[in-house]
């Protein structure tokens, strides 16, 4: 057997240390080659189902694979989260993220996963304002008249949300904390059984997402006093944000894309190009309009500074408020 030289022998085994590298890049170049899952923490029929739904067939069309959406529903969708942290990081599994996982990051102390360490951000997708509705036999027409009416019957106007730790309930804690109005907070299953004590005055206010209220405030069965956006939304522009009152206040619902750490950069920065080309697209505008949701597109980077800046600011409320996980 002839044995290689010195130098030979450095070379094969400095092209040996390359071929993983190699294969890597090689695989991300080839991506996608099969179908991809995206998981969603949410049942079907909801906005995050919707939303994974719309980008899922759009990646589709323009990637030439299957983008199918799989709800992983239970813990607030920390189970989901985990499903995606636990998978192989090469963009096969990837995750709906949203506004939730920011706040569970303080919510919930045993999580087995840090959010932002281990999923990595793709894009944004939307941005959805949150409206202060309030049952009609509620006298305030404003913001201002609200909480002057609030101090005026401390502890005697319930406040619903769709459950503890939920984005409207976490929102009402901050419109709280910086008004320093006394409401008593009362969670539900879900946005349905609040939405429905609402309307018949069994709880007076809810901060909601457009989607589910939009309705009834046009019939005038609710009445809307502000978004929480920093700016109006433009399905109901007459609508005050609530910073117009209060400055500094700023509340929304977003969605976004994440995958988990180590994911390939080149298939990173490829989802987020087309995503990105998607949220350019007339029609898809349109279909976000319809949920309540403004376009939020950007790079990577930008979307990893708003999960960063969300989970502080909601940290902040959770502890403040001492808001503990059921």
């Amino acid at each position: 057997m002839k044995i290689p030289h010195r130098r030979q022998f450095l070379h094969l085994v400095a092209g040996a240390a390359t071929l993983p590298a190699v294969s890597r890049v090689a695989k991300a170049q080839a991506y996608p080659s099969r179908p991809v899952r995206i998981i969603v923490g949410f049942a079907a029929g909801g906005p995050n189902d919707i939303l994974a739904r719309l980008i899922g067939q759009w990646l589709s069309e323009r990637l030439g694979q299957p983008f199918v959406t799989e709800n992983r529903t239970g813990a607030a969708t920390n189970i989901a989260t985990e499903a995606v942290v636990r998978a192989p990081p090469d963009g096969y599994t990837i995750l709906l993220a949203s506004t939730t996982n920011a706040i569970n990051a303080t919510l919930y102390d045993k999580l087995t996963f840090n959010f932002i360490r281990d999923i990595v951000p793709i894009a944004s997708i939307s941005r959805t304002p949150f409206i202060m509705v309030v049952h009609p036999s509620v006298p305030a027409k404003t913001v201002p008249e609200f909480i002057a009416y609030a101090k005026a019957n401390p502890g005697k106007l319930s406040m619903a949300s769709a459950g503890v730790g939920n984005s409207g309930h976490v929102i009402g804690e901050l419109f709280k904390m910086m008004t320093g109005v006394d409401m008593i907070h009362v969670p539900y299953r879900g946005a349905a059984p609040a939405m429905t004590d609402l309307l018949v005055g069994q709880v007076q206010i809810f901060f909601t997402p457009m989607i589910s209220s939009i309705e009834y405030i046009k019939a005038g069965r609710l009445r809307a006093l502000a978004v929480t956006t920093a700016t109006r939304s433009d399905a109901l522009p007459d609508i005050p944000t609530v910073s117009e009152s209060l400055p500094g206040f700023e509340a929304s619902g977003w969605f976004g894309i994440g995958a988990p750490k180590n994911t390939p950069v080149q298939i990173v920065d490829r989802l987020n190009k087309e995503i990105n080309a998607a949220l350019a697209e007339a029609k898809l505008k349109a279909r976000l309009a319809d949920l309540g949701g403004d376009v939020l597109s950007g790079s990577p980077a930008d979307f990893g500074k708003l999960i960063t800046d969300e989970t502080e600011k909601w940290g902040k409320v959770v502890r403040e408020a001492n808001i503990k996980a059921e």
